[in-house]
């Protein structure tokens, strides 16, 4: 008789095919993000942290030492392992609800692009995003800061604005430039974004594990006539990701 049971799942990380210092790593990033491991903190000992999560030193080695290459924590020799200052601060991406402060933010950052395509490309656009454009231009490339990479932005502006500073959005965050050419009038502008995991691609870009959480996000922007002029469908990392709202009484 076949067994239907999960007799090999593991008692905390059940039958996952993710490599278990991974998911390790994942758990360890949550308590910063929330909160539960403070800056300064020293985390439990290895030999803690090895019987609350049934699994071997070395995996709690290999959770460490990845945390250690995002700036997170500090492995120090004879002491353990402290949370580094400012770790929560320096990884949360704010979403924003209004177009003026989507631009202010993006204008103040400063991250490293990695541009991976180019190429003349139009954007998929349903009934309700706008009128699609003759033509565009069409950037894929990856967001990092502090030598981590936090999310893949797959972007189309409409060509002939596109060709007003072909430089600057080329190596220049791309909504900042837009949004300082002479004479652009936006019509309407929406932003989307849902929960996902990562797959094969975006993990690999990303360095994260494949079924990792994701946000997707997708911003498109319409001129007074309804032409669709920029479209971005962004995928950030789960843990980057921080929604604020106000809620109107």
């Amino acid at each position: 008789m076949v067994q239907t049971g999960k007799k090999n799942a593991h008692p905390v990380f059940g039958a996952s095919r993710v490599p278990r210092y991974l998911q390790l790593a994942g758990v360890f990033r949550q308590r910063i993000d929330r909160g539960t491991w403070q800056p300064g903190d020293m985390l439990p000992s290895i030999e803690m942290l090895m019987a609350e999560f049934s699994v071997a030193r070395v995996t709690v080695r290999q959770a460490i030492r990845l945390l250690d290459e995002e700036g997170l924590l500090s492995p120090q020799r004879g002491r353990g392992t402290v949370v580094n200052e400012h770790a929560r601060a320096n990884r949360q991406l704010r979403v924003h609800t209004t177009l003026g402060g989507l631009v202010d933010m993006y204008r103040h950052d400063k991250p490293v692009l990695t541009n991976l395509a180019e190429s003349n490309a139009s954007p998929v656009l349903s009934e309700n995003d706008g009128i699609a454009a003759g033509s565009y231009f069409h950037m894929r490339r990856v967001h990092a800061r502090d030598g981590v990479k936090y999310c893949v932005n797959s972007m189309y502006i409409e060509d002939s604005i596109f060709r007003q500073a072909q430089d600057a959005f080329r190596n220049e965050v791309v909504l900042p430039v837009l949004f300082s050419l002479p004479g652009l009038k936006i019509g309407r502008a929406r932003q989307t974004m849902h929960i996902s995991k990562a797959d094969v691609e975006v993990a690999s870009l990303l360095d994260i594990a494949v079924g990792e959480p994701m946000a997707e996000v997708r911003r498109v922007m319409c001129a007074p006539d309804d032409t669709v002029i920029y479209v971005a469908d962004v995928f950030y990392r789960g843990d980057y990701i921080h929604l604020d709202m106000d809620l109107k009484p």
